[in-house]
C-alpha cells in the first residue's frame, strides 16, 4: 500500500527534527550542562562553547549562597601553556568573569572552581573548549539555516518517493537547489564572516562541516543526472537520501576551523 504524500511529509519532517536536534545536541559547540555540590546544596551550571563578536566570553554561575566564591582557571587550545586565573566577581546571585577575546577561530579550554569554606567543587571535570567567532549577519545566517533545514527535508523525502516508486526528478531538482544555496553559497558567506575563510574544507583543509556539504552535494549532483537519464534509476535517489542522513548526522561544527597557533 502506498502511503499518502501527507504521510510522507509528515515522517520526512520528523526525521529531519530529530537529524537537526541531534547534531545541535552532540556539536562541540553545545553548552556544557551539569551541577555541583556544596554545603549539601546542588548548583547547577552551563558553559558555553561558542562565543561570537568582538566582546570577551562571559562565565556566569547562578549561586545565591554568598560564601561560595569562584575562579575560572584558562589556557590556550590547543596548548602546553601553563593555566592563567580569573577570580569570579559577585554580583547579586551571581558569581561572574570573562575570557579574553580569541581573533576569530580562536579556542580556549577552560573550568570553573567554586569553593565553600573547605569544600571545593571543579566543573567541568574535563575542560570545556570554547571558540570564538566574527559576527554574522542575521541577513545571511537566518537564511542560510532555513535552506540547510529545507534542504535535509527535501533530501528525506525525496528518498521517501523513491522508496515507493514514484516519479522523484522534481523533488530531486528541488533538493538539490536547497542544498547548493544553503551549503555552496550561503554557507561559504557564513564562514567567511564568522572565520575569515570562505571554504576550508577539501582541498584546502578538513573542516567536517564543509566536507559534510560537499559529500552530501555530489551525492545529489549523482543522483540528479542519474535520475534525469533515467527516471526509473531511483536507487541512486534512496543512496543521495541516506548519504545525507548519514553525513548530517555527524555532530555540527566537529572538526570545525581552527586557529593555528
Amino acid at each position: 500500500m502506498h502511503p499518502s504524500s501527507r504521510i510522507l511529509w509528515t515522517v520526512g519532517v520528523v526525521i529531519t527534527l530529530i537529524s537537526a536536534v541531534w547534531q545541535r545536541w552532540t556539536g562541540p559547540t553545545y553548552p556544557v550542562r551539569g551541577t555541583v555540590s556544596l554545603g549539601g546544596t546542588e548548583i547547577r551550571l552551563r558553559l558555553d562553547r561558542s562565543q561570537g563578536g568582538p566582546g570577551d566570553q562571559p562565565v556566569t554561575v547562578v549561586v545565591a549562597d554568598r560564601s561560595v566564591t569562584g575562579q575560572v582557571t584558562w589556557r590556550p587550545y590547543p596548548s602546553t601553556e601553563g593555566w592563567q586565573t580569573l577570580p569570579m566577581r559577585r554580583a547579586s546571585d551571581t558569581l561572574g568573569a570573562s575570557l579574553p577575546h580569541q581573533p576569530p577561530a580562536g579556542k580556549l579550554e577552560y573550568q570553573v572552581r567554586l569553593t565553600r569554606g573547605a569544600e571545593t567543587a571543579v566543573f567541568p571535570a574535563r575542560p570545556a573548549v570554547t571558540r570564538f567567532k566574527g559576527d554574522v549577519a542575521p541577513a545571511i545566517l537566518v537564511p542560510h539555516v532555513l535552506t540547510m533545514f529545507l534542504g535535509m527535508l527535501w533530501s528525506t523525502r525525496t528518498g521517501l518517493a523513491a522508496l515507493f516508486g514514484d516519479d522523484v526528478r522534481r523533488l530531486t531538482l528541488i533538493t538539490v537547489l536547497l542544498l547548493g544555496v544553503g551549503g555552496f553559497v550561503l554557507g561559504p558567506a557564513v564562514q567567511k564572516q564568522a572565520f575569515g575563510e570562505w571554504w576550508t574544507g577539501i582541498p584546502y583543509g578538513y573542516d567536517l562541516t564543509d566536507n559534510k556539504t560537499l559529500i552530501a552535494g555530489a551525492a545529489w549532483l549523482w543522483a540528479a543526472w542519474r535520475v534525469w537519464r533515467n527516471p526509473s534509476a531511483r536507487g541512486s535517489v534512496v543512496a543521495a537520501s541516506l548519504v545525507t542522513l548519514a553525513v548530517f548526522a555527524i555532530p555540527h561544527s566537529l572538526w570545525g576551523s581552527e586557529l593555528k597557533r
